[in-house]
């Protein structure tokens, strides 16, 4: 079964092109962590302060492989500082 990961993430003004290349940057390292099936990253149309992040692993298990990543370590540090509100961060087994 697969489990994934949907984060909401918005930004405060200014720091929409900094979470936009931070993004880019992780789902290139994340793609490649055993287990992941894809780790995705949008951005609103209507609004370009709003992200989202679709994680998707082989089980709910497979995260320990995402969280060992040395980038894991760099990622809350860097972002919270950028964050209008804390992620939101929603959790599915799909069917």
């Amino acid at each position: 079964m697969v489990y994934t990961l949907i984060c909401h993430v918005e930004v405060k003004p200014g720091f929409e092109q900094n979470m936009a290349d931070f993004l880019r940057k992780a789902a290139e390292i994340y793609k490649k962590t055993p287990e992941t099936i894809d780790w995705l990253v949008h951005q609103s149309e209507s609004d370009d302060k709003k992200f989202a992040i679709v994680e998707r692993f082989e089980t709910e298990a497979s995260q320990e492989y995402h969280l060992a990543e040395p980038f894991w370590a760099t990622f809350n540090p860097t972002v919270e500082p950028w964050l209008a509100k804390p992620i939101e961060i929603l959790r599915f087994n799909e069917l």
